[in-house]
């Protein structure tokens, strides 16, 4: 009486969570009952029959086979596919035949690419093709369970490790969990290879933790530890992992968890000596396996009960319950044997189907040999006829080919002599273009030279009249007049001194823009060369038309400093620049005459490691047709005899040189922009 009171305060647990799992049942019955059309009724029937998985066999194989069929109504293949496999995985257990026709359809369409292309219900963050390979994965893993109870260990690893290959891809905490807990199953029953078992355990447990699985597959891990080191005779790690498992199992009403568990703790306290508390469980699994309908499981119960009381000498009891298992086993055993004739010649015939369609992929690859050979001898022949026939061209091919051969070496001649002439008018036209700068520049040195050359004069005038006024002061005793006379001319003598300078300082730059330029760079201010090439221009303009004028604009960059460049080239660049600047306001200031001011304008500016110079102009602009173009030797848009079209060619080379870069940016009409940027 006391076992029994013990035994329903066992079960109360189970009993309250089957009250809630009924409610669970009760809200798919009424999405089933709802359902709108075949989509949403065939997911109503796969949940349905999911909820059965573990505790109806026969309930959950009636739900399924009616949302599979649903499925393959509405062509979603890969839906399809994971029914198929779940009742195989079923069927393992009960129909090894019909577990095997149902895997191996799930793997002829989860191997398929054609079954990504319809597809409905995607897990989250699945794509078709994932959605394949995660349908593929959970095949092996069912199928290995098929090769487990048919007693061929070899294929179940091989699916295992297949699964475990495609889950790590996937990076499916479930699927690896699952089929590492089983590969660990493996190593335990079949090789007795505690440790490895017990490894794979532990990697399993590790990738529950990392998974949002079904917590029943705790109280499965939690088993197969329990088991491993029962094995090892570690027995107080070996009863927390079974209690441990088993409260997993009623907290998810997983009957067929309950039983297993309960057993194995029966077994384990068998084992040390503690039949009472063996009984306890043995007889919990067996009323569990009552309730769950598991034939297998009432049987290994009743063997638990008659090994235990057997240990107690109670041989009444163990003789009772041993006549019981050995009756059940028998029947079990000869439907086993059915079950197991059925599925080999069921494999035997797949495997004759598969002989079959390698025979006939022989038969084709034969048959495409021999049409190869035969394709072959015909081209083999073609060639044979296009080699006799051009053998007979060849000749007069031959000959022909000499006479052009000879025309070409004329040609040649007289290209390589074309070319020594070109590179000798390419020179003479850069030689031009030097020139042509260099005469932009004489107006304006000339005019630059007046200015300090006027000082000069006017000076030297003014000094030889103070002295002849100081030699009359002298000569009348007026030392403190004449003192300060000749305090005046001291200051007017370094006034010429300093416009002298300049005035050598203009032709020492005009002779540096004349001279070829050594290449060797140096450093430079390049706020004091922009500032004197502006003037220059400037000037030289002014002195072929005294009509001109222009407001020029400087804003530099004091923070620059001196740069390592050829100033005599930059300084080129800068000319042309400031040329083409005054030529474009000119011709617009011709055309709009007073209601128009002409504006030049330079900008130095350092920004990190460069030197970027600004030179703009508020003329005509550039066309956005020829915009492209103006970089290209020879072009220019100024009238026949106004410039040889090199300049800005000349410049873009020169920038180049330097490691810099230089571009355009134009508005017609509006105006034009140079930008040149330069590494310090």
């Amino acid at each position: 009486m006391k076992q029994i009171i013990i035994l329903l305060l066992i079960l109360l647990p189970t009993f309250v969570e089957a009250q809630q799992q009924q409610n669970n049942l009760d809200s798919l019955q009424l999405y089933l009952k709802n359902a709108a059309n075949d989509t949403i009724r065939m997911d109503a029937l796969s949940q349905v029959g999911f909820y059965y998985y573990d505790n109806n066999h026969d309930s959950s194989e009636l739900y399924l086979e009616r949302s599979s069929s649903i499925a393959r109504k509405l062509n979603l293949k890969l839906y399809e596919a994971g029914i198929l496999s779940s009742q195989a995985y079923h069927l393992s257990w009960t129909n090894y035949p019909k577990a095997l026709e149902l895997s191996l359809q799930a793997l002829k369409i989860a191997e398929d690419p054609a079954s990504e292309k319809n597809t409905w219900n995607l897990a989250a963050g699945h794509t078709p093709h994932v959605e394949r390979l995660s349908t593929l994965g959970w095949t092996y893993f069912n199928i290995a369970q098929l090769y487990g109870n048919t007693g061929n260990t070899e294929k179940q690893m091989v699916s295992l490790l297949k699964a475990i290959t495609i889950a790590q891809s996937l990076r499916d905490s479930v699927l690896n969990m699952l089929a590492t807990m089983n590969l660990a199953g493996v190593y335990l029953d079949k090789f007795k290879k505690l440790d490895s078992a017990l490894y794979f355990e532990q990697r399993a447990l590790s990738f529950f933790s990392e998974s949002n699985g079904d917590k029943s597959d705790i109280g499965w891990l939690f088993g197969g530890i329990g088991a491993i080191y029962l094995e090892k005779g570690n027995f107080d790690l070996s009863r927390n992992a079974f209690q441990k498992g088993l409260q997993s199992m009623q907290e998810q009403n997983n009957l067929a968890g309950v039983g297993g568990l309960s057993l194995s703790l029966s077994g384990f306290y068998n084992k040390i000596d503690k039949p009472d508390s063996s009984l306890l469980y043995a007889y919990r699994g067996l009323e569990t396996y009552k309730i769950f309908k598991d034939r297998n499981g009432i049987a290994n119960a009743y063997s638990s009960l008659s090994s235990t009381y057997d240990q107690q000498k109670r041989t009444d009891s163990a003789f009772a319950f041993l006549k019981l298992a050995t009756a059940l086993h028998d029947s079990l055993n000869n439907v086993e044997r059915k079950n197991l004739l059925a599925y080999q010649n069921a494999n035997f015939d797949e495997q004759l189907r598969v002989k079959k369609l390698e025979d006939e992929k022989i038969q084709t690859r034969i048959k495409i040999r021999i049409y190869a050979m035969l394709a072959g001898i015909a081209v083999f022949m073609a060639i044979a006829f296009l080699l006799y026939r051009n053998n007979r061209h060849r000749k007069k091919a031959n000959e022909l080919l000499q006479k052009q051969k000879e025309e070409i070496a004329e040609q040649k001649e007289n290209v390589e002599q074309t070319l020594v002439e070109l590179k000798s008018t390419q020179a003479q036209l850069i030689q031009s273009e030097k020139m042509a700068s260099l005469g932009e520049l004489t107006a304006g040195i000339a005019h630059e030279i007046q200015n300090p050359l006027n000082f000069v004069n006017n000076f030297s005038e003014v000094n030889k009249e103070l002295l002849i006024e100081m030699k009359d002061e002298m000569s009348k005793g007026n030392i403190d007049d004449a003192n300060a006379i000749a305090n005046d001319v001291i200051e007017n003598s370094e006034k010429i001194s300093h416009h002298g300078k300049r005035a050598g300082d203009i032709v020492k730059g005009m002779l540096q823009h004349s001279r070829s330029s050594t290449g060797v760079k140096e450093p430079t201010d390049i706020n004091k060369l922009a500032d004197e090439y502006l003037r220059l221009s400037y000037h030289g303009l002014r002195a072929k038309d005294k009509e001109f004028n222009a407001e020029m604009i400087t804003d530099f960059d004091n923070s620059i400093g001196k740069i390592n460049i050829i100033p005599q080239d930059i300084g080129r660049v800068l000319l042309n620049l400031f040329n083409n600047a005054f030529y474009a306001v000119n011709e617009k200031a011709k055309l709009l005459a007073n209601s128009y001011q002409p504006i030049a304008s330079v900008t130095t500016k350092r920004s990190d490691n460069h030197v970027i110079i600004t030179v703009s102009d508020n003329g005509n602009g550039i066309p956005k047709n020829i915009v492209d173009k103006i970089f290209q030797p020879f072009f220019t848009t100024k009238p026949t005899g106004s410039g040889t079209g090199l300049g800005l060619s000349l410049s873009y080379d020169i920038v180049k040189a330097h490691g810099g870069e230089i571009r355009v940016e134009s508005k017609e009409g509006e105006g034009t922009t140079f930008i040149i940027q330069l590494p310090v």
